[in-house]
């Protein structure tokens, strides 16, 4: 971070620098001028359109011509520049500019788009002041979560941990938030971004809701909490399931109903077996009983042999050795000739081995079966369609399969169709339809599907095939991906069931952001609106520096999730708002576009309320209410006891609405009355 420019030197310090004006770099444009700065940028040919209509405007100049030569970077005003955005689509291309950017201007911020991961890390520790993205995985987490359709509008993760952002509208059974302030449901693990009542309008400021207010049946909460290892979570109630199945299975066995325990536990064992592997059980039981018949009969009719020599003749018999026992040899260890034994004996003998050749057979069909399967699976071993609730991806480019790898992680069940078959691979264990996508909906389980997502790089294709499949099954979740804004601007109020995304805009709010020296660790949608998971590092006279958490957070319109103290190891979800911040201190804070921006510029929000303090019950509630005091406005201890011995009077220091109604409900429990006052603009 920078510490926020004089009002004067607003609109003449800083420049930023576009280069690549393709539907990114326009968006990068429009974004950047939100911020009140100048704007240039470089691309090779004069732009035959703007998908923004309004970049040519917004631009103080534009240089047609190689960005990654140095005349044309002298030409754009590299010198001058805070940030440079290398955003066009040849990474070779961005990452060469990086280079002559960083020769000709040391101190500019690089703000590079790349999927070159390792090379993008190796770059940072060695150029620094660099950062890398590639849009594609940026606008993925947006696609990915819209298709959920649950409540779960954001993922992440922090520290190893696993955060989700919850959109949750208030039920009669809801237990843990009906009929609460809504300021008693911040946890240690969970904070409040939104609380809508249910004839209100959605919130524009994450902190604009009002935490006296009692949570009612229908009204909207938006919050934050620690979900951990949901892949882990899904295992562990998925083996939990099977256990509870088995032991129920075995609980309800009766003498009664023995046999048809056995009946159902066969077919439901083999349902999805094929006969031969029914015929290989059957036949293998019927073995070990004959087996166990012939050691007895043997036995008995020769008493002189021992169990270990009847068992290996009966083997032997089973193996085919009818002709080695009976065929003129005598018989091992016998005490009569083998002409003795009884016709019915050597009839039982005979059964032996025409049965121990028959299983053989059978053994040798599985296992030519095994073989000839697993060839089939070596060249297709993709699992099978889901039958239900599940999702469409159509389009398996790079964008499409980042989507089906986020979804997979967690433990989404989907389907992708593409017009050719994928490499194995690539998404291995994802079912695919191959073929043409209007002809692959029926395959891909589309009347029973819970989303579908059109990822392709055709819009009109996308549209078309996403009508033809609301029309398929009006129930289904349909997302289309625009590479054009004014194409997600002209279609989407027309079709209201579809979601159209342009993945370019939400890739660009990272990328404007980033420029200003944020790192954007990931981006979700509230109330239409991108929110970013920003990390800053506190720096002397930066706009942060010495503030109280709750001051940041009202002030900026920001809800801060993680505080990590200068040189300390350990870190802090959900801090509380009373911690003031150093420099060097690390902070993560969920914000807006218009938050990061008024944090840029130190542009903090009135403070309209302060509180008045009647009286103290006891001599104990003086000390203790100075100590409330310190503890949320950050005033000195000796200010806070002089205004705690001279009362009843209005504390002289201007609050936000959180930290003053803060203050009331603490001083409270220290037996101070006190009371909010609204005092208007400072």
């Amino acid at each position: 971070m920078h510490p926020p420019p004089s009002s004067n030197q607003k609109k003449t310090q800083d420049l930023f620098l576009v280069c690549g004006l393709k539907s990114l770099g326009q968006h990068c444009v429009a974004i950047l001028k939100e911020y009140d700065v100048k704007v240039s940028a470089i691309e090779d040919v004069q732009p035959e359109h703007w998908e923004v209509p309004e970049v040519p405007n917004l631009l103080e100049k534009l240089i047609v011509g190689d960005c990654r030569q140095p005349s044309i970077l002298e030409q754009a005003g590299i010198r001058q520049c805070r940030s440079i955005l290398l955003v066009t689509r040849n990474e070779r291309i961005n990452i060469e500019a990086a280079f002559a950017a960083r020769r000709l201007n040391p101190q500019v911020r690089l703000i590079v788009r790349s999927d070159k991961q390792n090379f993008n890390k190796l770059l940072w520790e060695n150029l620094g002041n660099f950062v890398a993205f590639e849009p594609t995985h940026l606008s993925a987490h947006a696609f990915a979560l819209t298709a959920l359709g649950s409540e779960a509008i954001g993922y992440f993760t922090l520290e190893g941990q696993l955060l989700q952002v919850i959109k949750h509208q208030v039920q009669a059974k809801d237990n843990w938030c009906n009929g609460k302030p809504v300021h008693r449901l911040n946890l240690t693990t969970r904070r409040i971004l939104s609380h809508k009542p249910v004839s209100s309008k959605p919130l524009k400021e994450l902190f604009g809701w009002n935490p006296e207010a009692e949570v009612q049946v229908g009204d909207t909460l938006v919050y934050i909490d620690v979900a951990y290892d949901l892949a882990f979570s899904e295992q562990r109630r998925q083996s939990h399931n099977q256990k509870w199945q088995l032991q129920q299975f075995i609980q309800g066995i009766t003498a009664k109903n023995l046999k048809d325990k056995i009946v159902q536990f066969w077919q439901s064992y083999y349902q999805s077996q094929n006969q031969i592997r029914r015929i290989a059980t059957i036949y293998a039981i019927t073995v070990l009983i004959l087996w166990f018949v012939g050691i007895v009969l043997y036995r008995l009719y020769y008493p002189d042999i021992t169990i270990q020599e009847a068992f290996y003749a009966t083997a032997v018999l089973l193996l085919g050795g009818y002709g080695d026992l009976f065929g003129g040899v005598e018989f091992a260890a016998q005490s009569k000739p083998s002409d003795d034994i009884p016709w019915w004996l050597r009839l039982f003998s005979l059964g032996l081995t025409l049965t121990g050749q028959a299983f053989v057979g059978v053994l040798y069909a599985l296992l030519t079966d095994a073989l000839v399967t697993s060839r089939f699976h070596f060249f297709n071993s993709r699992p099978p369609t889901p039958q239900r609730n599940h999702l469409i991806i159509i389009g398996l480019n790079r964008l499409g399969q980042k989507v089906a790898a986020l979804l997979q992680e967690l433990n989404q069940p989907l389907v992708g169709i593409h017009p050719t078959t994928l490499d194995q691979e690539t998404l291995p264990d994802m079912p695919l339809v191959v073929g043409n996508a209007t002809e692959a909906l029926i395959k891909a389980n589309l009347s029973h599907a819970k989303s579908i997502i059109l990822v392709g790089d055709d819009n009109m294709e996308n549209l078309e095939i996403g009508l033809m499949a609301h029309a398929m099954n009006p129930a289904t979740t349909l997302i289309i991906r625009s590479q054009d804004r004014q194409f997600s601007d002209n279609v989407a109020p027309l079709f209201p069931y579809a979601q159209v995304i342009c993945g370019a805009a939400l890739a660009a709010e990272v990328f404007a952001c980033a420029a200003f020296g944020e790192n954007v660790l990931s981006l979700f949608h509230l109330n239409e609106q991108i929110v970013m998971v920003t990390e800053y590092k506190i720096e002397d006279g930066d706009t942060l520096n010495g503030l109280l958490l709750s001051e940041i957070a009202s002030g900026y319109s920001v809800v801060p999730i993680l505080y990590q103290k200068y040189q300390q190891d350990n870190y802090f979800l959900m801090p509380w708002y009373d911690v003031k911040l150093d420099a060097g201190d690390r902070l993560i804070v969920l914000a807006t576009s218009t938050s990061l921006q008024r944090i840029e510029w130190g542009e903090m929000l009135p403070r309209q309320w302060s509180v008045q303090i009647e009286k103290a019950l006891t001599t104990n509630a003086i000390m203790y209410g100075a100590e409330e005091i310190v503890l949320i406005t950050g005033c000195s201890s000796t200010t806070a006891r002089q205004w705690m011995n001279n009362l009843p009077r209005v504390l002289p220091i201007p609050l936000y609405k959180h930290q003053a109604q803060r203050l009331v409900r603490e001083l409270s429990k220290v037996q101070v009355l006190a009371n909010l006052i609204f005092i208007g603009q400072p």
